[in-house]
Order: C-alpha cells, then sequence, then structure tokens
C-alpha cells in the first residue's frame, strides 16, 4: 500500500521510470491500469485522472516521444471497456460477490449504498457523472448491472461520461502540465486533483448523513 500512494503522489517520476524502462510498452501499461481500476471491481484505488494529467504532461514534452492521441484513444477504449466488463459482473453474480469472504473485503456495503443513493438521486445521467469520482466511478457500472439496469442505457451514458473525462484530463496534463509552477509542484498538483474529484462523493455523503438525521 505504501507503494501505491507513493506512486500515485510521484506519478510522474514513476512514468518517467516506465517510459525509461519499458520505452512503446508503456502505452499497454497505462491502458491496463485504467482499464483494471474500473473493469476489476476490486482495485478502485488504482490511480485514475492523476494518471491521464501525467501521462498526457509527458505525451507534450518532445523528449519522451509520446504521442498524446494514442493516449486519449487508450484511455477512452479503457474506460469503456473497463465499465462494460465491470456491467456484466454486476449483472451476472451481483450481491454473491459482496458475501464473498475474499471478496467481500474490497467491496464494501458502505460504497454500494453511497453509489445506489447517487443513482437514485441524479439518475441515469449518474454514470456518466460518476466517471468523475473515485470508487463510485468503480462502483456504479457493478451497481447497475446488479439493479437490472439495461446495457444499452448504460452504455450511451458510459460513452458520454468517457469522453468527457478523457478530453477534460488529458487536456488539462497536456496544455498545463508542462507549466513551470506545475512541474515544480507537482505532487501538490496531483493531491489537489485527487481532492477535487472526491468532492462530490464527500458532499454527497453529508447530505445523506443530514437528511437521515432530520
Amino acid at each position: 500500500m505504501s507503494f501505491l500512494i507513493d506512486f500515485i503522489l510521484h506519478i510522474d517520476a514513476h512514468l518517467v521510470e516506465i517510459v525509461n524502462t519499458f520505452g512503446n510498452w508503456t502505452y499497454l501499461i497505462l491502458f491496463a491500469i485504467i482499464f483494471i481500476e474500473t473493469g476489476a471491481v476490486i482495485m478502485p484505488f488504482l490511480p485514475g485522472d492523476s494518471l491521464l494529467f501525467a501521462a498526457c504532461a509527458m505525451a507534450a514534452n518532445p523528449e519522451y516521444h509520446l504521442n498524446v492521441w494514442v493516449f486519449v484513444f487508450l484511455f477512452w477504449f479503457a474506460a469503456v471497456a473497463g465499465d462494460s466488463l465491470n456491467f456484466f459482473i454486476g449483472q451476472k453474480i451481483g450481491q454473491r460477490l459482496t458475501r464473498h469472504t475474499f471478496f467481500g473485503r474490497f467491496i464494501k456495503e458502505s460504497d454500494l449504498k453511497r453509489t445506489e443513493a447517487f443513482f437514485e438521486k441524479h439518475g441515469g445521467i449518474a454514470i456518466s457523472l460518476a466517471r468523475f469520482m473515485p470508487i463510485i466511478r468503480t462502483m456504479s457500472p457493478f451497481v447497475y448491472g446488479g439493479s437490472g439496469g439495461k446495457y444499452n442505457i448504460f452504455i450511451r451514458y458510459c460513452i458520454l461520461g468517457a469522453t468527457a473525462w478523457v478530453i477534460l484530463c488529458c487536456g488539462g496534463g497536456y496544455f498545463f502540465g508542462n507549466f513551470p509552477v506545475v512541474k515544480e509542484h507537482f505532487s501538490l498538483i496531483i493531491i489537489g486533483i485527487i481532492c477535487v474529484s472526491l468532492i462530490p462523493a464527500i458532499v454527497g455523503a453529508l447530505h445523506s448523513k443530514f437528511s437521515k438525521n432530520k
């Protein structure tokens, strides 16, 4: 876990190491991380927004010989494919996975309830909005599939959310990631991105708690 925290906070340095070690295989490695973060259900703690930002900041630097458009396509495809896999996992085994001795440690009942409340409040557009929220973006396809949601409805909102997410995160990294002030305080920027992405989930949880109290 300490390695994961260090990877997230110093993701720029770790990406440089990955590029120098694996070259063009970097594309596949980062694709796998984004795909697993959403598709594997039990991996909501893997980096998402910050990884897109950092990768596209590197792509803007000719020193690393990375193609930003390859990143944009791969990240978009990983998000859509990961969400779809997660949806079908929820549809096929649903709540049984939460009661499993091993998987139940990763899929928390509180996270599922928070995601369900998010759907109840926002409706179908919640699928798109969830893409911008860590943990909830991993749980939402699982919950929606397990609750009997239709895939043709799910995939439309999924594509909308993935497209907006990739444009915002990749565009932010590509156009602003190499500003001197950003490079000098990259770890703080990453922490800021994580905090901003968590705000909606925190606000929703507090609102739900106070509503129950009332």
